[in-house]
């Protein structure tokens, strides 16, 4: 048998996890400008804290989970999103007790787990970066954080992309719009995909995101929303939009946009970009102000979004966007001799513990197929070390770009090689 990774994942080669850094990397940068900090949660979660609170009738609780019994018999989970785990975490950790500066920042980064037929930017190991913030119902929270996804977009330079917006009101609103979907829908139903037909009966709003072709027929003239919002829904969601107006982050509103997930309530989001003619999802999230309760913790506001690390490196590659990633090598030592082995290892280590990033040859090669290395490493400056180098205690640096030389000890370099390095105008 030939051992392959399972279908629908991926090795992340060292060319393709350098983008992965820098992605990772900037995500934090920006989440450290609006307070947020990291949180890590367990890949692995009892069944119950995924079923129950993005929802029984979910295509991810019925279609898409990981789920087995482990030897212990209990029922779990690979983490299907970020949200759950990281609530879960909030209340069993107490994060809402007085002493916990409000509201609570968090951001997370990790692997996701879901059951769906593999295809570009969807695998069913796949990464999400994600923010979650707790204890303020403040409407200004949720246009923060969908600003904060804006910027972390613009800046890493994601183009042509929109925010759709909507609002799924107060669970009152929310339960009238219900009704008037059904009384709507009821009369189609044979018309409906045999999902939307069993959504209709389990989950009713869903049949509203549905992709198929015979269901966005089906609801071309449903009832609207926003036609349903109670005082305290409407005032929330024209609180949003005149803020990010304030802003200046433009936004569409999108009555059809439920978001998959049972969890939300009030404002919910989309950014969505278009590629070769498809409409692609990048960040998304909303409000959740029942979760926290749901889950033991007292009454507390939430809000957070999510996006998909594969999906976005697919964009950015799609719209031609290269990032800005330095792997050039600042050293590379071309040995020759095996009298110069023990010392181009003391040079190399020094050069490191220095903060240069250097390389040596191993492998007693030719000193031409060295070069060929250092040229294949981009290094900025070579050093060849010989016997005779070590002998005499002299070596000559070189830019390896402009071929600018100078001949200096090797006691200088151990000990202050940076400015030999500016020397040669790095």
């Amino acid at each position: 048998m030939k051992l392959q990774k399972p279908k629908g994942t991926q090795d992340i080669l060292p060319a393709e996890s350098a983008k992965w850094q820098y992605v990772e990397g900037f995500a934090r940068e920006i989440f450290k400008r609006y307070n947020y900090a990291e949180v890590r949660t367990p890949i692995f979660e009892h069944y119950e804290v995924i079923s129950r609170s993005v929802g029984d009738t979910t295509d991810i609780v019925t279609k898409e989970m990981y789920d087995f019994y482990d030897k212990g018999d209990r029922h779990i989970t690979l983490r299907p999103e970020g949200t759950a785990p990281v609530v879960r975490s909030y209340v069993e950790n107490k994060l809402f007790a007085p002493e916990v500066q409000k509201p609570s920042k968090f951001y997370y980064m990790g692997p996701m787990f879901r059951y769906e037929r593999p295809q570009a930017g969807r695998l069913r190991q796949f990464h999400q970066i994600g923010v979650e913030c707790f204890g303020s119902s403040n409407p200004a929270t949720d246009v923060e954080t969908i600003a904060m996804a804006a910027h972390f977009l613009k800046e890493i330079g994601i183009k042509d992309v929109k925010l759709h917006l909507n609002t799924l009101g107060n669970p009152e609103s929310r339960a009238a719009y219900r009704q008037a979907l059904i009384d709507y829908l009821t009369p189609l139903k044979e018309t409906l995909s045999k999902d939307s037909q069993r959504r209709l009966e389990e989950n009713p709003l869903r049949v509203l995101d549905s992709k198929e072709k015979e269901d966005k027929v089906a609801v071309e003239n449903a009832p609207s929303i926003l036609d349903f919002l109670d005082e305290e829904s409407q005032s929330h969601f024209d609180a949003v939009r005149q803020m990010l107006e304030n802003l200046g982050v433009d936004y569409i509103i999108d009555t059809n946009m439920v978001r998959g997930l049972d969890y939300y309530n009030h404002t919910i989001f989309e950014f969505i970009t278009e590629i070769e003619g498809n409409e692609l999802t990048v960040c998304a999230g909303g409000r959740y102000d029942g979760l926290v309760a749901y889950f033991g913790g007292p009454e507390t506001a939430g809000f957070g979004f999510g996006l998909g690390v594969e999906r976005l490196l697919l964009i950015l590659e799609k719209q031609g966007v290269t990032l800005p990633i330095e792997n050039a090598l600042d050293v590379y030592i071309a040995v020759l001799g095996e009298g110069a082995n023990v010392k181009a290892l003391e040079l190399v280590q020094t050069l490191r513990q220095q903060g240069f990033k250097a390389e040596r040859d191993y492998l007693n090669r030719k000193l031409k197929a060295q070069f060929k290395s250092a040229d294949v490493f981009a290094a900025k400056t070579l050093i060849t070390l010989g016997e005779s180098e070590v002998e005499s205690g002299q070596v000559t640096v070189k830019n390896n770009q402009t071929r600018e030389e100078v001949q200096v000890s090797l006691e200088t370099i151990s000990q202050n090689f940076s400015e030999i390095f500016e020397k040669l105008g790095f």
